[in-house]
């Protein structure tokens, strides 16, 4: 796809991108696949997929208590357990707020390995990771923000995204659409927004401005991004996912430069389509 090369111009060291249709086929990918990079945030989406598969199997619920008082799994998903950001200090009543929150993941990866006494990291590599493939990523440490993966990689996890083979689809349904719906909140570098629209793990497009995403994502679309200039997400109405990591931190440049990217992403996969 002639729309990836656009990574060329951004301001980072190494970019790596592609487009994976629905049917699991890749549409395009520029750059280095196999490199390995820092994912940050996008690690959360890969950790709510292995609770989510821990809740299909009976070693959790979502409806458990999980984290500070009044919290379930489901709160701590959804970012809004009332934790804050980035320490294990509670800012609101559960189901209140939608404070983004690695502690809240960090929590969630606690409890998911008290309940099958595995170490969450296990617990993702053993659920999600070597079923899919996924041989170049790892979790050294926390579930809200330290994996390392490959677009090689991710290409398999934006597969299973569209066409998922480990859940079923009524759970990926479920954690792809708004829980705790107008609930307001911050988008870290974007602002306060209300609604802040959010699945489990996932974030919901909606109609949310400014986004990450781009102008012509549809409200459906959803995914993650992270600090270390890396995206992933998923427009159910084009039937497509797009992948991008970077070694370059999230900052002006991003906000600038992913909704373009997107955008002609969308534009060239409608023209072939």
């Amino acid at each position: 796809m002639q729309s990836l090369r656009m990574i060329e111009n951004w301001p980072v060291p190494t970019a790596a991108a592609a487009v994976i249709r629905a049917d699991g086929v890749v549409a395009g990918s520029y750059g280095p696949l196999e490199q390995r990079f820092a994912l940050a945030s996008v690690t959360k989406p890969l950790a709510a997929y292995a609770a989510l598969l821990a809740v299909e199997e009976g070693a959790i619920e979502l409806d458990e208590p999980a984290g500070p008082e009044g919290s379930t799994v489901r709160h701590l998903l959804a970012h809004t357990s009332g934790l804050a950001f980035d320490e294990p200090r509670v800012m609101a009543e559960p189901g209140t707020r939608r404070i983004y929150s690695n502690a809240g993941f960090e929590a969630l990866g606690d409890h998911l390995a008290k309940a099958t006494d595995i170490p969450f990291p296990q617990y993702l590599h053993e659920a999600v990771l070597e079923p899919l493939g996924m041989t170049a990523t790892e979790l050294p440490g926390s579930p809200a923000k330290d994996g390392v993966s490959t677009v090689a990689d991710l290409i398999r996890f934006a597969a299973e995204l569209q066409a998922p083979r480990l859940l079923s689809e009524s759970t990926l349904a479920a954690a792809t659409q708004v829980v705790f719906p107008g609930v307001t909140g911050v988008l870290p570098g974007y602002g306060h927004q209300k609604p802040n629209d959010w699945g489990l793990g996932f974030e919901i497009r909606d109609g949310k401005s400014p986004h990450w995403t781009g102008a012509g994502s549809s409200p459906r679309t959803f995914g993650h991004f992270g600090q270390s200039g890396t995206f992933l997400w998923v427009d159910p109405d084009a039937r497509a996912a797009c992948v991008a990591l970077t070694d370059g931190a999230f900052g002006p440049w991003a906000i600038e430069v992913w909704p373009q990217l997107t955008d002609a992403v969308l534009a060239e996969l409608a023209q072939t389509a």
